[in-house]
């Protein structure tokens, strides 16, 4: 990439922070015209309308954003090259964005941070927890935790097992309410929910010696694993979790797992990340350093 590309990039992404020409040319020491002027070049080379022009305000166009995430992408890939560069035997410095679901990030990835920060001190860590699903280009993140099946080719991606779900409840509730003894006693208990757009009020189970997606219904929903498992844990219900999630409440009896041998239920969880050949030395410190611990903790 010539330099007179990667400053048109530049120029172009501040002005989609500022909002306007002026403001963008302020910071750059440029006169609003010739910022202008500069985006009006690449909208030509390009042949497509990047930015739409108004009055009271400047707003991306589809093709506008889709050029901002490959110019932010491919400017962090150049500043990383040259930290490699430069930085030589140095130990990676820079920042790490993670997106990670809020069960995950909490029993999992939190724990071992002290560790690595501590190895890895040129390193800063941003972090988002979340169980929505987000796109890693628009979310910004330069790793992301995802269990299921991938369907982005485009990211790469590192497998560190297999997450096992269990069917729990706290033994005051299960004392109020019966021990279920089949996926069809389910019909007579609270089955905590999520409310999020891709969750589904169904949980896969085992019966009659096949596997079926068992409708369940509850009283209370909620956005995160986190908060399912501290309702499970107050007793307001029968809650699906992945078993790192509950490993701690089931070793100290807030909580005991149901229909053990109706569960059939567990999906691979990997490390992805957006990248070609490889990816930046910081992302890639985090990953040799993570995934044979997390590999370990999911066995």
């Amino acid at each position: 990439m010539s330099d007179a590309r990667a400053w048109e990039m530049k120029v172009f992404l501040r002005v989609t922070a500022r909002g306007s020409f002026s403001a963008a040319g302020r910071d750059l020491g440029m006169t609003p015209s010739s910022t202008a002027k500069l985006i009006s070049r690449i909208e030509e080379r390009l042949g497509v309308r990047l930015i739409e022009r108004s009055t009271r305000r400047l707003r991306l166009t589809a093709e506008g954003e889709a050029y901002r995430e490959r110019a932010e992408i491919l400017l962090n890939e150049l500043d990383a090259l040259d930290a490699d560069i430069a930085g030589g035997a140095r130990s990676p410095t820079g920042v790490i964005r993670i997106n990670v679901s809020v069960p995950f990030g909490r029993h999992c990835i939190l724990p071992l941070l002290p560790a690595f920060t501590e190895a890895y001190p040129g390193i800063r860590l941003d972090l988002t927890l979340t169980d929505e699903v987000v796109d890693l280009y628009a979310a910004r993140a330069d790793i992301a935790f995802r269990t299921g099946k991938l369907h982005d080719s485009a990211l790469l991606a590192v497998r560190l097992g297999d997450v096992r779900r269990r069917i729990v409840a706290s033994p005051d509730y299960l004392a109020r309410k019966g021990i279920p003894q089949s996926v069809a006693d389910l019909e007579n208990h609270d089955c905590l929910g999520f409310n999020f757009r891709r969750a589904a009020a169904v949980w896969p189970l085992k019966s009659g010696g096949r596997l079926v997606d068992r409708e369940v219904r509850g009283r209370i929903e909620a956005n995160n694993g986190e908060t399912v498992r501290h309702l499970a844990v107050l007793g307001l219900g029968l809650a699906r979790l992945a078993e790192f999630h509950v490993r701690a409440d089931l070793a100290a009896g807030r909580l005991v797992t149901v229909l053990d041998d109706s569960m059939a239920d567990s999906e691979e969880i990997h490390a992805i990340y957006i990248g070609r050949e490889r990816a930046p030395r910081r992302v890639q410190a985090f990953l040799d350093f993570m995934t044979p611990r997390l590999r370990a903790l999911l066995q």
